[in-house]
């Protein structure tokens, strides 16, 4: 994919034509920015990132490896465009789960023109053995492809063109050392705070034609979760519903009815994280409870319930993770209307019956 800068002049037609088909991938796709200047938030890694891209611009050079890392949905593959965008080269994207042997690597590798962006998604999760070949590719632009087996296995150096790497990731902590080094710059974006994120939905309202006040784009920005792709959905859920129940004009009224519809509360949370907070407060009285247990409760894989709810939960401080197993915060019990047991009661924090549900 290239993003040069005469791809950019009929955006609003396809946004229209996107939204008329309901394909919502191609209308994400087009609300994405196309520079740094069109970017909003993460102010630090935006002026990093400047100074990175427009210093090699000078000199005529590649850009050094970028690592980007923080939560989904903030902006990494955004990002990554604006790269190449940036430095006037094509892009490929591909991911580390897509990529489980070091020949998979090398065929890409081998395969990229001068200069050109890889953008490798989840990197983290890259196989051993590509992990290694990429350390050379990075540092020394070749790669060894070994060929044939067992003692007479030889490796044929092969010559790389100076290309970009673009790695991201929401594990970074998972990268070994030797892989995080090569990075010439690594930022880590943030979450955007509700003024961030009502810029964003302004912004993408007028690309999708929708008329919205500015108390709508505030209710929506703050049951979004710090999150711009969150926010840019609950947009276009609230759009249908303006356009169907209403005159097509998004107020505070209609954003919160609209998003009553699609089970996103007032803090935005959604109906698995309700289920999460249910489930711990009225059948284990709060906790501690194992994260298994409480997956079982819900109806869901523990996995789930780690990567998708419980990092939010966390975060808004309405869930604890602890040795002996989750546990609600009182600002949990609020939340959800409902009163706290009394201290040694059944069920309560600290009476003995709490071990039941650590496992």
């Amino acid at each position: 994919m290239n993003w040069d800068d005469d791809t950019t002049g009929d955006d609003e037609a396809r946004l229209v034509g996107a939204s008329a088909d309901g394909d919502d991938q191609a209308v994400e796709a087009a609300l994405r920015p196309k520079d740094l200047n069109e970017f909003v938030g993460q102010e630090k890694v935006r002026q990093q990132l400047d100074l990175v891209l427009k210093a090699a611009r000078q000199r005529g050079a590649t850009a050094d490896h970028v690592l980007l890392s923080g939560a989904p949905g903030l902006g990494k593959t955004t990002l990554s465009m604006i790269i190449a965008a940036e430095m006037k080269a094509p892009i490929r994207i591909t991911s580390g789960p897509a990529i489980q042997h070091a020949g998979d690597l090398a065929a890409i590798l081998s395969s990229l023109q001068e200069g050109e962006i890889l953008f490798l998604d989840e990197i983290h999760r890259m196989s051993r053995p590509a992990e290694e070949m990429l350390y050379m590719a990075m540092e020394d632009f070749r790669v060894d492809v070994i060929v044939g087996k067992g003692p007479g296995a030889t490796a044929i150096p092969l010559e790389l063109p100076p290309f970009t790497l673009v790695g991201a990731t929401t594990r970074a902590g998972l990268l070994p050392p030797p892989l995080r080094d090569r990075f010439g710059f690594t930022g880590h974006m943030e979450f955007y705070d509700p003024a961030e994120l009502e810029r964003v939905i302004h912004r993408s309202a007028g690309l999708l034609d929708v008329e919205i006040d500015t108390a709508g784009a505030a209710e929506i920005a703050g049951r979004s979760r710090g999150t711009p792709r969150i926010a840019n959905r609950l947009l276009r859920r609230v759009r249908d519903y303006a356009q169907v129940r209403a005159d097509g004009v998004i107020t505070r009224e209609i954003a919160a009815a609209a998003l009553a519809v699609y089970e996103v509360d007032g803090r935005g949370l959604d109906r698995l994280d309700r289920a999460v907070l249910e489930a711990l407060l009225k059948l284990f009285g709060g906790g501690p409870v194992g994260l298994s247990t409480l997956a079982v409760a819900v109806g869901e894989e523990r996995e789930t319930v780690e990567e998708v709810a419980e990092p939010f939960l966390v975060r808004e401080g309405l869930l604890a993770r602890t040795p002996r197993g989750r546990v609600a915060t009182p600002a949990a019990w609020t939340h959800l209307g409902l009163v706290p047991p009394q201290a040694g009661a059944p069920g309560a924090p600290g009476s003995g019956q709490q071990g039941l549900f650590g496992a």
